[in-house]
């Protein structure tokens, strides 16, 4: 079995994996290292939790361990691009942990926050960048942030930055990039945009491929049970007055019922917090921090934060509702299980939601365990709407004559002087009556 050591790393950054608790590399790390470290671009399809981002971080720093010279102002020797503000977070402390006994300059750009602390370690320069694609371009289009030093770019969760819509400004980022460069790209799954930007960007690239695309982690445990909408929330505190759920993510589809949830979960005595987009980052990195350290046992979040949640110890994920995009499932339950663990992932399927189940158990090509807890009364309800009622004849269109038909309950037509049904007044039909009607009447 390889170790690190077996790798050709840096004994400076092999003693801050020692630290780290690191000892064996994981499949990607053991497959990516040693070409990185070679300088060849890589094209990688391994899904979260996998230990993608030590597989690049690594390889940078042993590159910026190799030639120690200090960055020139407003520029950056490796950029990381990244799709939400928490991943980037999280791989700005990854490479500070792996690079503790050396300490290269890092640092993050990501959106809502102020300008103005960005702007000034820009201007000192950076060994590695870590930023989201929009706040990006802005320090880009204003100058404060010049790319033509740039050695070594890095596209991580490709395809999550393609699903919020990144592509045009990635495209634009490599624009302005070096054509001599190492470039790096990961995804957990590869749809066909993702494959043609690797054309466009990659040479001669390493391929690793640790898991099939879209398959969930083999250590998390599944199971769905199936609920009436409005019995979720109880359901949601009957599964979490288990003691065994230590350290639970909650995922809801909006904003909003990020928010009900977790203040629902607070009201009944059950230390909760959400994280969605809404926040700011402030309140973002705060809600994962008391959640890190333990001091919340429950993190709801959106999907936006589905791969952007980097937490030992989470025991248990909880789909309070299924994602629209089936994809996101195999990104939320990645939350746990992680660093070799085992997990559990439960699923709140309404009866709406059943085709979402649907298509969930045929992108990850497996069948999940259900629990039928609606009652015999709801069970009903649910299968009303999937009957559909008898259609109704048409009904004969009036002859052009004017003539009236008879109505099919046997009853005679509502004439001028006789009230038509239910004391309404009968609708003018022909022209001759409209022009009647509107004569001013003596």
């Amino acid at each position: 079995m390889k170790t690190f050591s077996d790798l050709g790393l840096n004994e400076i950054l092999l003693r801050a994996l020692a630290r780290e608790g690191y000892e064996i590399p994981t499949p990607v790390q053991a497959q990516a290292i040693p070409a990185l470290l070679q300088g060849r671009d890589l094209l990688g399809v391994a899904q979260t939790g996998t230990g993608k981002t030590a597989a690049f971080a690594l390889p940078i720093l042993q590159r910026l361990l190799a030639d120690r010279r200090r960055p020139a102002p407003n520029t950056a020797r490796a950029l990381i691009l990244a799709p939400t503000r928490e991943l980037a977070t999280q791989i700005a402390d990854s490479f500070r942990a792996y690079g503790q006994f050396f300490r290269p300059s890092v640092g993050v750009i990501v959106g809502g926050v102020s300008h103005r602390p960005q702007i000034d370690m820009l201007a000192r320069g950076l060994d590695v960048l870590v930023a989201t694609p929009g706040r990006l371009l802005d320090h880009i289009g204003s100058g404060r942030l010049k790319l033509a030093a740039t050695e070594a770019l890095v596209l991580d969760e490709a395809d999550h930055m393609l699903d919020l819509g990144f592509i045009v400004p990635i495209r634009q980022i490599v624009a302005k990039l070096p054509k001599r460069r190492q470039t790096l790209l990961f995804s957990a799954t590869m749809p066909r945009e993702i494959a043609a930007l690797a054309d466009d960007m990659l040479h001669e690239p390493t391929k690793v491929s640790v898991t099939p695309a879209a398959t969930t982690a083999e250590r998390v445990e599944q199971h769905v049970y199936l609920v009436a909408s409005n019995a979720k929330r109880e359901l949601l505190l009957e599964l979490l007055s288990d003691r065994e759920i230590s350290r639970a993510i909650v995922f809801t589809r909006t904003k909003r019922g990020a928010d009900r949830v977790a203040q629902h979960l607070e009201s009944a005595g059950v230390g909760a917090d959400a994280i969605h987009g809404n926040k700011s980052q402030s309140q973002r990195l705060r809600a994962l921090d008391g959640f890190r350290k333990g001091r919340t046992r429950v993190l709801v979040a959106t999907d936006i934060a589905a791969r952007g949640i980097d937490v030992d110890g989470v025991t248990h994920v909880v789909n309070y509702e299924l994602p629209e995009v089936a994809e996101a499932y195999v990104h939320r339950i990645g939350r746990t299980a992680r660093a070799g663990a085992t997990g559990r992932a439960i699923s709140l399927c309404d009866n709406g939601e059943r085709p979402l189940l649907r298509a969930i158990e045929k992108l990850t090509r497996q069948t999940l365990d259900c629990t039928d807890r609606r009652g015999a009364e709801a069970r009903n309800d649910d299968a009303a709407p999937m009957r559909q009622a008898p259609k109704r004849p048409k009904p004969p269109a009036p002859h052009r004559s004017g003539a009236q038909h008879p109505r099919r309950d046997g009853q005679r037509p509502a004439t001028k002087r006789q009230g038509a049904p239910n004391g309404q007044k009968r609708r003018a039909n022909s022209g001759a009556n409209r022009r009647q009607a509107a004569r001013p009447q003596a």
